[in-house]
């Protein structure tokens, strides 16, 4: 048994932590599974009743399961014998193995979601499983859709799978195989044989990439942006190649990054409708689903798309370009930012590679701030390749990409503190999958004692509780309209069920430059409740200034995965640990601890004789401060200690009508 789990009194512990006994493998702790359920009542007495999808409710076309004649069953392993080993600041393989694209299948929340997804709507994993175990997939041991089949036979003795590359999440062969659907310009003239076996009814050529519908060589044809032949000549024989502009393009990324439901089809007044069950959805346009994310089409509709856009340098004295790396500050493709570029080798030097000025570091960053720590714990490093070091290296190229992200620009406009949060990026922020991320403002006002008197936007790291109300938050949320909800049996309204969900009940992420409103609608990305204007990549936040404010310290944070959140995939859970597992991953790493992405402060300059904060100094004032200091007394509150001695005193409000008399006679000081 590899990793045995018991929860006791709700809270999972690991009970066996030895390098041999780190595998958390379904078929290697089947056993250890079922005594989790029985002996932590994970709801196991609770009945579900998933809507009766079929794996037809979720095709997509693009190559098929079984349909390759070279097959995957090389894992990355097989790539690292060249690509690794040599400069782990430039060589593909580490690199990617440190970010979460490699460990797409070992993600603790990909696992607890693909759980409730498969108990919502039956075989709704299939939607899951090709994005984040494409080989195992597209070699046909994604079925039953929830990850027990991948790797083919398990050798317990020697804890191996047949086939490890299943786990490999996003790997080498997936994207170093793909295929152009559009067959652009520049493709390889044997996409034009691939693409027409593949145009076979009741298959065919993705209409619009999204939800990994990918186009696979059928062949072990592997692409990149280079021509090898121009430094090898005819003599490179380590395996077939072509050179391909796709793997240069954002249209590639779009495969993965842009997610829809195709159990939902779109109705004449936007809203979406369950299909007639048992049947592929009837245009196969992405644009015609519901959409789950859409972060290339936000980019697509963005300034980014029409070109190179200047972002500038980061931080503002000049030290290095925002994105891009050696190609910044100037940047266009999801490539220029998230494999930003530097020089080197692509291979081991001792096979005499060239030594090239642009090449792109695999590092898909993202905003992902604890769970390569939580993945690092469950597994072995023999399997993942990472080790604390490149966990911690790579969490800390995330929390760069962030902070880069945005800029922070803060004013004092009459009685009020305005905090512009101006998005820097080439999709909205933040982007991606939305369920339990979040952005929000966080001010805090001090006196000129420096001591605090007021907060808006707090967060108590203890309970992982955010104070919604008093702040901006950004973040979207969906759920189920009424039609969805009756077909389901879950409640209307807001939720995390994100394999039935098809309505967006709020989105008020801010948009990229080049946004318009008309532009993000044809791409089922417009903004919900929250109004932006055309052109607009920049979100105000108004803020009262309290009386006795001298100053503000003003921070933007975003978190990976809330409370909220993961309570959900912790109780919604009847089948099986795997919420539960999630859930302790993130206690025991932080609780997904907020990323700081800019922070600023500014003196307020406010007149404290303007109680109210009306801008007019009346006799409301004192009485509206005589009130104030009523409450304080019996609080033990600071609002009222005009005279900053620390005690509320009658001193307190003779200071205060002194400094009422001097405002009406135009002193402020």
């Amino acid at each position: 048994m590899s990793v045995v789990r018991r929860i006791i009194a709700g809270h999972t512990r690991i009970l066996e932590k030895s390098p041999m006994q780190w595998k958390l493998r379904r078929r290697g702790v089947e056993a250890a599974w079922v005594a989790v359920v029985a002996i932590g009542g994970v709801g196991a007495a609770l009945a579900y009743n998933p809507v009766p999808t079929t794996l037809q409710d979720f095709f997509l076309k693009g190559s098929q399961p079984g349909s390759l004649i070279d097959g995957m069953q090389q894992g990355a392993d097989n790539c690292s014998i060249c690509h690794a080993g040599y400069n782990e600041q430039v060589e593909p393989y580490t690199r990617w193995s440190a970010s979460m694209m490699a460990q797409a299948s070992r993600d603790p929340i990909t696992h607890a979601c693909l759980t409730i997804s498969n108990q919502d709507a039956a075989f709704a994993g299939e939607l899951c499983l090709r994005c984040h175990a494409p080989l195992a997939w597209i070699e046909g041991r994604s079925e039953p859709p929830d990850m027990s089949g991948l790797g083919g036979q398990y050798d317990p003795e020697n804890m191996v799978y047949e086939f490890p590359g299943d786990f490999e999440g996003v790997s080498c062969h997936l994207c170093h195989r793909m295929v152009d659907p559009a067959n652009s310009p520049g493709a390889p003239a044997r996409d034009i044989e691939e693409l027409a076996a593949l145009n076979v009814p009741p298959n065919g050529i993705p209409i619009n990439p999204s939800s990994a519908n990918y186009v696979i060589d059928r062949f072990d044809v592997r692409r990149g942006p280079f021509d090898l032949s121009e430094f090898w000549g005819p003599n490179f024989t380590f395996h077939y190649w072509e050179r391909s502009p796709f793997h240069l393009s954002s249209s590639l990324c779009a495969t993965c990054h842009d997610v829809s439901n195709p159990v939902y089809t779109r109705q004449i007044d936007g809203s979406y409708a369950l299909n007639p069950l048992n049947q592929a959805h009837a245009t196969q346009d992405k644009y015609d689903m519901f959409p789950v994310e859409r972060t290339y089409s936000e980019w697509s509709q963005s300034l980014f798309a029409q070109g190179p856009v200047n972002t500038g340098v980061y931080p503002s004295n000049g030290a290095q370009p925002r994105f891009g790396g050696s190609i910044g500050p100037a940047v266009s493709s999801c490539q220029d930012c998230h494999m930003p570029r530097t020089s080197g080798q692509v291979c081991l030097p001792g096979f005499g590679p060239p030594e090239r000025p642009v090449i792109g570091q695999h590092n898909f960053n993202g905003a992902n701030s604890w769970v390569l720590r939580a993945i690092n714990y469950l597994y072995p490093p023999s399997e993942t390749n990472l080790t604390p070091q490149r966990v911690d290296e790579a969490i800390a190229r995330n929390i760069d990409m962030l902070q880069r992200a945005s800029d922070l620009e803060l004013s004092v406009i009459g009685t009020g503190l305005r905090a512009r949060v101006v998005n820097m990026t080439g999709h909205k922020l933040p982007t991606g999958y939305h369920e339990g991320r979040r952005m929000w403002v966080n001010v805090k006002f001090y006196n000129a004692n420096n001591q605090l008197i007021a907060e808006r936007g707090a967060y108590n790291p203890e309970t992982a509780v955010l104070s919604h109300s008093d702040t901006k938050v950004y973040e979207a949320t969906m759920g189920l309209d009424a039609a969805a909800a009756a077909a389901t049996g879950l409640p209307e309204g807001e939720g995390f069920h994100f394999a039935v969900n098809n309505k967006i009940f709020f989105d008020n992420r801010i948009p990229p430059m080049g946004f318009t409103n008309a532009g993000f609608a044809s791409v089922q990305a417009r903004p919900v409740g929250y109004g932006y204007a055309d052109g607009q990549y920049w979100d105000d936040t108004s803020y009262p200034i309290p009386p006795l404010a001298a100053s503000a310290i003003v921070s933007v944070y975003h978190q990976t995965t809330t409370k909220e959140y993961i309570e959900f995939l912790r109780d919604a859970n009847v089948t099986n640990a795997d919420g539960q597992v999630a859930y302790t991953m993130w206690e025991q790493f932080g609780k997904s601890a907020p990323v700081l992405m800019d922070t600023g402060s500014i003196v307020t300059g406010r007149c404290a004789a303007d109680w109210d904060g009306n801008g007019v100094i009346e006799p409301t004032d004192i009485a509206i401060f005589i009130n104030t200091w009523f409450t304080d007394l019996g609080n033990a509150t600071t609002f009222a200690d005009f005279d900053l001695d620390g005690v509320i005193t009658p001193s307190d409000i003779a200071g205060f009508i002194n400094k009422w008399f001097n405002g009406v006679n135009g002193n402020c000081n």
